[in-house]
């Protein structure tokens, strides 16, 4: 029996051609993105979309470093909250809230966000005595004993694990020229630039897993719970990225903090009678 057809047959592309089609594409896309900033790929795996997207935004090493995994002890710290929870100061969502925010725009968020931003700077221009100085002050910034010691002892663990696992000449020249204890947003800074980490991303990074650790530590203290934690979370996002483009425009000369009382309630911490937190 004959079949009489009226339109062409078109033969279905297997499923192998489609995936080296689709493979050259992404390729020739991400080698077009990369010639444009002048950046060159070396890779000795298959590129996909959600590779080239993680690749282009530095995300990758940022997840890792920032994920509660990472050996730096940051669920030990409350940063004077476990003081301000204790005295009715943070007793609600709202109030939780309203202490994040000012921290981000006008305290320790800010500043370290800056202290992040020149440190970068000076790992990306190999400026040693740069990155010295930003070592220094880091420090000397830090308003209580107990805040020096969340700030040193992050960083130091951060470096630590970096430099057996994620090991970089960024990080190699820190340990150089500077033998003191490094404050955590100075090692996370010199890390991603290390690694080609993009400044603006590492900010953004850095901030919300610095909200979101807080609020970890206010949901532990007892006034809120796990989902008012992620609200206050996603309402903070628009000020973590105010407060990481401010300071990725930033230089040193804007560092500067008016939210007195975490510093009080850091310092009231050292003498607090119960205490879960380190600070």
């Amino acid at each position: 029996m004959i079949i009489a057809m009226s339109t062409p047959m078109i033969m279905p592309m297997s499923t192998a051609t489609r995936i080296r089609k689709t493979k050259r594409t992404l390729i020739s896309t991400a080698m077009a993105r990369a010639a444009a900033a002048g950046t060159t790929i070396t890779t000795s795996t298959p590129i996909t979309g959600t590779s080239i997207h993680m690749a282009e935004s530095g995300m990758l090493p940022l997840l890792v470093w920032l994920s509660p995994a990472f050996p730096v002890g940051a669920f030990a710290y409350s940063h004077g909250l476990e003081w301000a929870v204790e005295t009715g100061q943070v007793k609600d969502a709202a109030t939780a809230e309203a202490w994040l925010a000012d921290l981000l725009a006008l305290g320790s968020g800010r500043n370290d966000a800056v202290l992040l931003a020149a440190a970068w700077r000076a790992a990306a221009a190999t400026d040693d005595e740069a990155l010295c100085g930003v070592c220094e002050l880091a420090n000397a910034l830090q308003p209580s004993r107990e805040r020096h010691l969340e700030a040193t002892q992050q960083g130091n663990a951060f470096l630590l694990a970096v430099r057996t696992a994620w090991p970089c000449a960024a990080v190699d020249r820190l340990a150089a020229c500077w033998n003191g204890d490094v404050a955590y947003p100075v090692a996370l800074g010199v890390a991603a630039a290390g690694h080609g980490v993009p400044l603006g991303a590492t900010l953004e990074a850095a901030l919300l897993a610095f909200v979101g650790n807080l609020v970890s530590a206010v949901v532990r203290l007892g006034p809120i719970g796990q989902t008012d934690g992620q609200r206050i979370i996603a309402a903070l996002v628009s000020e973590v990225r105010r407060a990481a483009a401010f300071a990725e425009a930033s230089t040193l000369d804007d560092v500067g903090s008016a939210a007195f009382r975490s510093d009080i309630a850091s310092l009231r911490h050292e003498t607090q009678y119960s205490r879960l937190f380190r600070s």
